[in-house]
């Protein structure tokens, strides 16, 4: 309610978890009939974190891609989502929409239009929707606000807000709690059918609830220390310290990215990754394709080799055909981001100069 400007809150629509990739599997258990003809169609994002397509492949459905605009600082435009949906048509049943805010891993944060046109659109075509929201507390954008969908449906008003299906995810294994091996996590569903809950409730009663190390990480998150508790300060002090400290880490990709030949990177306002794209020389993609591999992947395996830097090329989160990308995390000490610009930015060069 805190966050969402006084929008209510049920408990009993809120389920916690062992991890926001656990409850999304388990909704997507309800959403998708594996026996179906057609099967079911789930409207994902390129990018997208590779275990979320392979949730959708596991449980039968289909991954309906629809591709966040690069140019436009990995826009998600309602065009594309339509688009996507007409592919669709005699290939499976789209029965909901994955939406990543902010960005995973393309580091984008939505606008408040266009989570309304996002809802307007999910509403139109009847999907439900899947609202990843993990990364939250990442905002770096300085006229970038992070704005659920639980509260732009709620503030959008009848109909759509009696109507429209949503599912919202978070966990505290990511943002500035970025307690990994704490897993625990929460959904919060929204309209959906008093038949349904019962189904979705005993689904996730059968499976044992998150360690209670997890929960006390996750009351932390959702109830931080307030004015006049013993560690307010500093919690204040390191929250804005990490926050900080990101924020220039943001700034310092932008500059070095963007100077180096055959780099582009547009500018994170949100989440833990930065996603640039690699301009490979025609020579460097040839040999990729004589040694077996994606241009990108053979990138990262010789940066690894020869810098000892391990990032993921963009081939694991899928991209458009032709386009080569990087993905490296920014939710890191400023000294480990340095050292890791210098070394890349030696290795891309040489690179480079070797394959021009």
């Amino acid at each position: 309610m805190r966050r969402d400007g006084g929008v209510p809150s049920h408990p009993e629509n809120i389920y916690i978890c062992p991890g926001s990739q656990w409850a999304l599997t388990n909704i997507l258990t309800v959403l998708v009939n594996p026996e179906a003809s057609p099967r079911t169609g789930v409207l994902t994002p390129v990018p997208c974190h590779s275990t979320t397509v392979l949730s959708l492949t596991v449980l039968g459905a289909v991954v309906v891609p629809y591709y966040l605009r690069e140019e436009s600082g990995w826009a998600l435009e309602v065009e594309e989502l339509q688009r996507a949906l007409d592919s669709a048509k005699g290939v499976c049943n789209p029965l909901a929409l994955y939406v990543i805010n902010p960005g995973n891993p393309a580091g984008y944060v939505q606008s408040r239009k266009s989570v309304q046109e996002v809802i307007r659109f999910a509403a139109e075509k009847r999907l439900f929707l899947l609202a990843d929201e993990v990364y939250q507390e990442c905002v770096y954008g300085e006229k970038t606000e992070f704005v659920s969908y639980k509260r732009a449906l709620a503030e959008m008003g009848p109909p759509l807000s009696d109507r429209v299906e949503l599912a919202s995810f978070h966990t505290a294994s990511k943002g500035l709690m970025g307690e990994c091996g704490l897993r625990c996590g929460y959904v919060e569903l929204v309209n959906l059918d008093p038949t349904v809950m019962k189904h979705i409730n005993s689904l996730f009663s059968t499976n044992a609830c998150a360690p209670v190390l997890g929960q006390i990480a996750l009351d932390v998150m959702m109830n931080p220390p307030q004015p006049g508790d013993p560690s307010y300060h500093l919690y204040v002090k390191e929250t804005q310290h990490i926050r900080t400290s990101v924020a220039e880490n943001v700034k310092r990709v932008d500059e070095v990215i963007n100077s180096l030949p055959g780099f582009s990177c547009q500018l994170v306002e949100g989440g833990a990754f930065a996603f640039p794209r690699l301009f490979l020389p025609p020579k460097a993609t040839k040999r990729a394709e004589e040694a077996g591999m994606q241009p990108d992947t053979f990138y990262c395996l010789r940066l690894l080799e020869e810098a000892g830097v391990l990032l993921s090329p963009g081939t694991d989160y899928g991209q458009k055909e032709g386009t080569y990308h990087i993905r490296f995390s920014i939710m890191t000490s400023l000294d480990i981001m340095e050292e890791l610009l210098r070394r890349l930015s030696i290795f891309h060069k040489r690179f480079m100069k070797e394959f021009s």
